[in-house]
C-alpha cells in the first residue's frame, strides 16, 4: 500500500479529535489501494446504497480494526492512511453476506476485524524482505476461515443466506445488457455486491484518486470481462462481476500503484487483469468442494507474483 511522505501524515494527524474517523474513512478507500478521503466517502456511499447492512457491517468492520491499531500502538502514519482499517471492511461485509444478519454475526465481525489486524501486522513482517505487502490477504484468511468453520457452530450458523449474486449457469453469448453491468459489477464485488449502481458509486469515488486510477480501474475491468468471455465464462457470471472484479484490483495495484506510468507498466498491468480472471475459476472450482470462498485471492497471489518478478525485469519500474 502506499507510503505517505511525513508532512502529509503531521496533517492528518493534526486534524484530532477527527483523526480516527478519518482514517476509518481512508481505510474504506485503501480496499480499492487509495487514501483518498473523497475516494473513501463514496465507496462508502455506495456500501450503505447497497443496504444498510453491507453498509453497517463495512462501518463498523473498519472502525474496530482502525482501533485495534490505535490501542496496540501501531504506526500513526499507516493508521492515518487508513492502512489497518481495510481489512475489517472486507471482513465485515463478507459476514453478513456468507451468515446473515445475527447476534452472533455482530461478535465474530467483531473478533475478525481484531484479527484482520493482527494478521496485518504478521504478514507485512514475513513479506517485508520480498518487497511485497500483505494486500487483503488478512481479511482471506480470517474471513475464509470463520465462514467455513461456522457451520459447525449451532450459535453460529442459521443456515446460508439468499446469495448477493446467483450462480447459476448460463450460456456463453454475450448481449450489450451484460456488458454494461459486468462493467459496473466488476467494481462493486470486490465488496461481494452485485448491484451495478453501487460499481458507478465506486467508479465516481476512484475518479476522485486520479485519472490514472480510474483509467486502469476501466481498463481492467474491460479485460476482465474480455477475457471471461473468450475463455467461455457463463454470460450470468460475467454480468454480475463475479470473473472481473480481481481484474480490476490488479489494474490498480500493479498499474496505478506500485508501477510508474509507462506504457510497458501499463500493459504489463493488463496482462495481469487477464491472468487473474482465469485464476479466479481455478480457485473457484479448488474453494467449492469444503464451502470455501474465492474473495480476493486471485487479485493476492497475481499481484504478488508480478510484483516479485520486476526486480529482474529491467523494462518496468517500481513507484516511490
Amino acid at each position: 500500500m502506499p507510503v505517505a511522505e511525513p508532512d502529509a501524515v503531521r496533517r492528518l494527524e493534526s486534524r484530532q479529535p477527527i483523526a480516527y474517523l478519518l482514517a476509518s474513512v481512508r481505510g474504506v478507500g485503501q480496499v480499492d489501494l487509495q487514501p483518498g478521503i473523497w475516494t473513501g466517502a463514496f465507496i462508502l456511499a455506495g456500501l450503505w446504497a447497497a443496504g444498510w447492512q453491507i453498509g453497517l457491517f463495512a462501518t463498523l468492520g473498519t472502525l474496530i480494526s482502525t482501533a485495534t491499531a490505535y490501542v496496540l500502538g501501531v504506526d500513526r502514519s499507516g493508521i492515518a492512511l487508513g492502512l489497518h482499517g481495510y481489512s475489517g471492511c472486507l471482513t465485515g461485509i463478507a459476514l453478513v453476506v456468507s451468515l446473515g444478519h445475527h447476534p452472533a454475526t455482530y461478535v465474530l465481525a467483531v473478533v475478525g476485524s481484531v484479527m484482520c489486524t493482527l494478521l496485518m501486522a504478521a504478514l507485512t513482517t514475513l513479506l517485508a524482505p520480498y518487497g511485497l505487502t500483505a494486500l487483503t490477504a488478512p481479511f482471506c484468511l480470517v474471513s475464509g476461515v470463520m465462514v467455513v468453520g461456522a457451520p459447525s457452530f449451532g450459535r453460529i450458523w442459521h443456515g446460508a443466506p439468499k446469495a448477493v449474486s446467483s450462480t447459476t449457469r448460463g450460456g456463453t453469448g454475450i448481449s450489450w445488457n451484460d456488458l454494461w453491468h459486468g462493467f459496473f459489477t466488476n467494481v462493486s464485488q470486490i465488496f461481494l455486491v452485485g448491484d451495478w449502481y453501487v460499481g458507478l458509486i465506486m467508479l465516481v469515488g476512484l475518479a476522485f484518486a486520479g485519472v490514472r486510477v480510474v483509467l486502469h480501474a476501466a481498463a481492467g475491468s474491460v479485460v476482465g470481462i474480455v477475457a471471461a468471455w473468450a475463455l467461455g465464462a457463463p454470460t450470468a457470471l460475467i454480468a454480475e462481476g463475479i470473473y472481473g472484479y480481481n481484474a480490476v484490483l490488479v489494474a490498480i495495484a500493479v498499474g496505478a500503484v506500485y508501477l510508474t506510468g509507462t506504457v510497458w507498466n501499463g500493459a504489463y498491468a493488463l496482462f495481469g487483469a487477464a491472468v487473474t480472471t482465469g485464476l479466479t475459476a481455478s480457485l473457484t472450482s479448488f474453494f467449492e468442494p469444503f464451502g470455501g470462498h474465492t474473495f480476493t485471492w486471485p487479485f493476492i497471489l497475481t499481484t504478488w507474483v508480478f510484483m516479485a518478478a520486476v526486480p529482474l525485469l529491467p523494462r518496468f519500474r517500481r513507484s516511490g
